[in-house]
């Protein structure tokens, strides 16, 4: 397991904040997402590639990036 760190733009409410951590248990229903929506990251420990991560959180309207 590693624990990667993703610069999210676009979070600002706790609406925001459910749906990108719908976005990352959709690639990895196990991982262990700590979302920080005043600072726009989130810290995944998975075993999952980061960039799945990204695209799922992109594919729900935000921009994700490492």
């Amino acid at each position: 397991m590693t624990t990667i760190t993703l610069t999210i733009d676009g979070m600002t409410c706790v609406h925001c904040e459910k749906a990108v951590l719908k976005a990352i248990k959709s690639i990895d229903a196990q991982a262990q997402p700590t979302i920080n929506r005043p600072a726009g990251t989130a810290c995944i420990t998975s075993e999952q590639p980061p960039d799945m991560f990204v695209a799922a959180i992109v594919k729900e309207g935000y921009s994700a990036s490492l």
